[in-house]
């Protein structure tokens, strides 16, 4: 499938979706995915082994910006998204403004809540609503040693 698909239209996208495939089954992950991993790919990989369809919202621009500090995202959104949608694994990516996934959430209604393992279930956003929708909320063990920190010290390092 891989589409991007604008946030004012996710909604009507998934309806349309489990309509065309009936009694299929959406797992939905969300990040900044800023400077893109082998951690990522193989959270992604397990992450879409799930459900039949993997939606991915991708944090915008100016949302990382808040999280993460002015310096970030690394990689601009539009590219993020193309690069991420790309991947064999992933359906769908949608990108979202808000500082959490909860709207998006609220509008996909996932059938599998996905997060890292360094998240614990309690810290998950949008695990109630998941939950009392009667889906379910995951974690994913992590690579050791894999992550966009990692690297960005490695390249501060190399800069010195």
């Amino acid at each position: 499938m891989h589409e991007i698909v604008d946030f004012n239209k996710i909604e009507l996208f998934v309806e349309d979706l489990r309509r065309r495939y009936p009694g299929c089954t959406i797992a939905f992950t969300n990040g900044c995915f800023d400077i893109i991993h082998r951690g990522h790919v193989a959270y992604l990989e397990q992450a879409g082994k799930f459900a039949d369809f993997l939606l991915l919202g991708l944090n915008s621009d100016d949302s990382v910006r808040r999280l993460k500090g002015e310096n970030r995202p690394y990689i601009n959104e539009e590219d993020r998204a193309f690069i991420l949608s790309r991947l064999e694994m992933v359906d769908i990516v949608c990108i979202f403004e808000q500082d959490t996934p909860l709207e998006l959430i609220k509008k996909v209604r996932p059938d599998y809540l996905i997060k890292g393992g360094d998240y614990d279930l309690s810290e998950i956003v949008g695990r109630d609503f998941v939950e009392k929708e009667g889906g379910k909320v995951l974690t994913i063990p992590l690579i050791e040693g894999r992550s966009t920190t990692n690297i960005i010290q490695k390249i501060k390092q190399e800069d010195d």
